[in-house]
């Protein structure tokens, strides 16, 4: 047996079968022992975002997540244990957060709701306008603040508690094996172009949409496109942790950005913009301007540079051409204004002074404003909407409008049930098969080799899987049992042409496993030309299931099954 073992262990396609094992193991890096709870999503401007705790990014692997390890130095195993830490916060409370990376210290905002009461108070209002002067013979246009008083009706703030520190968590991960929306909860999207794009298109849809989710502090997503059978385009968008109500938010609108004056549309987001100044020189909280007060909330003005195309210029000289000249405070203006617009929202409104009539002017200054309880937060929030802003500039509005064709959203609870029923179904499988061997052969030196090699094929696959960043759904799973299923197939055909040679004691132990591997060489060509267009069915949704079935099948038979015909040759030949 000694012997045996030892060349079963020096045989070459054995060794090539254990280093891929080593491989597989590295890349899925299980660590059942791993505690706390990791961090999905950090939501923009609360508690935890400003204290510095960031997103992870999407393509990170779930093992070197940041995980929540305490909070004021209680130990978090779990999330019971951090819905515990957290549900008594006090407003305004300082709370301490360690990670498996750092250790931030938050303050706990007060949740403020401002209503309006049956009073009226004056109230006085700051507009910055843009002045000409004359200096040395030369015109210089500067800002001048213009303070008016108007009648509002009057507010009061009450308090509704702490806020949300703006943590989305789940438990932390053992391994590096991406669950998809069917194993952990989220919301999956499939989008559709009201009309035939080209696949330049597709990918810029693609591009805007990732930036877009990307600036709104979304992690854990997947975008790609997809199709079917039919030639109809779609596009997949997968978002862990995310409602539906949130998702349809964030990809029903198209970013739309415009400026108007009148009624005429000087330039848009994207092609009408040639650069966005996004540096501290030209783009920030206002320098003269800055933060003020009202009441109880706080305000601060942002503004950043950019530059019009050609043309976007034309326009606007186009517009303002026939304008009339106003004089307000001494001060001459156009009798329109410059308004900005956000999926048809209007956002801001800026005074076009009068020396740019009929003027061709590329270069501009895009201004707004951010609110918040504190000056901080209101300048916190002011930057956030700059950002937001200048990324609809850069990329621009979706190309083409989405219609929402389905949607599908699991809850956490169901994915972990799933998962359960899973690895119970996969155990349950695995020992099923063992006992159907051993009644089938009745010689240990089968059924042993047998499961080891099955068991191997689906390490090897998770590896694969984990190092791919492939997120494995319900249909990744079934493609799975595919590839497992076809491999116990063949194992017992490589086991029932050896046993031939050794009944009729024929021992051109490789011409019969050749004849073996002939017929696995044709199954495994069908079967993987069969799965090549469910990668295109179903609008993409069976895409998982192929891919996982045809890389499984390989590792099969390109691995795992000519390991196992030697070691097979080995034990029965003597």
């Amino acid at each position: 047996m000694n012997r045996k073992l030892k060349k079963i262990f020096t045989n070459t396609r054995v060794i090539i079968l254990l280093i891929f094992l080593v491989l597989a193991i590295v890349a899925i890096h299980p660590n059942p022992y791993n505690k706390g709870v990791a961090i999905r999503n950090v939501i923009s401007n609360s508690s935890a975002n400003l204290a510095g705790i960031q997103s992870p990014k999407p393509n990170l692997a779930p093992m070197r997540r940041e995980s929540i390890t305490a909070i004021n130095n209680k130990i978090i195993n779990d999330i019971e244990d951090y819905s515990k830490a957290t549900e008594n916060l006090k407003p305004n409370a300082s709370i301490q957060i360690k990670t498996n990376k750092d250790t931030y210290r938050l303050m706990v905002k007060e949740e403020l709701e401002t209503r309006e009461l049956n009073e009226t108070v004056w109230k006085i209002v700051s507009e910055t306008i843009e002045v000409n002067e004359t200096i040395n013979g030369t015109i210089v246009t500067k800002n001048k603040t213009i303070t008016n008083r108007t009648l509002v009706p009057k507010t009061e703030t009450i308090s509704l508690g702490p806020q949300d520190i703006g943590l989305r968590i789940y438990e932390a991960p053992t391994t590096n094996i991406r669950k998809g929306l069917d194993l952990q909860g989220g919301t999956r999207v499939l989008l559709q172009p009201e009309e035939k794009i080209t696949q330049n298109d597709i990918e810029n849809t693609i591009a805007v949409m990732k930036e877009r989710l990307n600036v709104y502090g979304l992690s854990d997503l997947i975008i790609r496109e997809a199709g079917d059978l039919s030639g109809n385009q779609y596009i997949l968008v997968e978002i862990a942790g995310a409602t539906e109500e949130e998702v349809r938010n964030l990809l029903a609108k198209q970013g739309k950005f415009e400026a108007k004056i009148g009624e005429g549309t000087t330039f848009k987001g994207g092609n009408d913009i040639t650069y966005v100044c996004r540096s501290a020189d030209c783009a920030g909280i206002d320098p003269l301007q800055g933060c003020g007060q009202s009441g109880n909330e706080h305000f601060c003005r942002f503004r950043f540079s950019i530059s019009l195309s050609p043309e976007a210029a034309q326009r606007q000289a186009d517009l303002t051409r026939d304008l009339e000249v106003i004089t307000e405070d001494k001060q001459q203006f156009l009798s329109e204004k410059l308004t900005l617009f956000l999926d048809d929202k209007q956002v801001d409104e800026l005074r076009i002074g009068s020396e740019l009539k009929g003027k061709a002017e590329t270069n501009i200054q895009i201004s707004g404003s951010g609110v918040g309880v504190s000056q901080q937060e209101a300048a916190v929030d002011a930057l956030q909407n700059m950002k937001k802003l200048q990324t609809i500039l850069i990329t621009g509005s979706l190309p083409f409008k989405l219609d929402i064709v389905k949607t599908d959203t699991i809850s956490p609870v169901l994915g972990e049930e799933f998962v359960r029923n899973a690895l119970l179904i996969g155990v349950l499988a695995i020992l099923t098969v063992a006992v159907i061997i051993f009644i089938r052969y009745r010689k240990w030196q089968v059924s042993i080799p047998i499961i080891l090699a099955s068991t191997s094929e689906v390490i090897i696959l998770l590896g694969v899987a984990a190092l791919i960043g492939w997120n494995l759904d319900l249909a990744a799973i079934a493609g799975i049992i595919i590839a497992v299923g076809t491999g116990v197939d063949h194992k017992i055909l490589i086991t029932d042409e050896t046993l031939k040679g050794e009944i009729r004691q024929i021992f051109n132990w490789r011409e019969r496993i050749k004849g073996a591997f002939f017929i696995i060489m044709g199954a495994y060509l069908t079967t993987t030309f069969a799965m090549i267009p469910l990668i295109f069915a179903g609008a993409g949704l069976l895409k998982g299931f192929a891919i996982i079935t045809i890389i499984g099948v390989s590792i099969g038979v390109f691995i795992t099954r000519p390991a196992y015909a030697n070691v097979i040759e080995i034990l029965l030949k003597d």
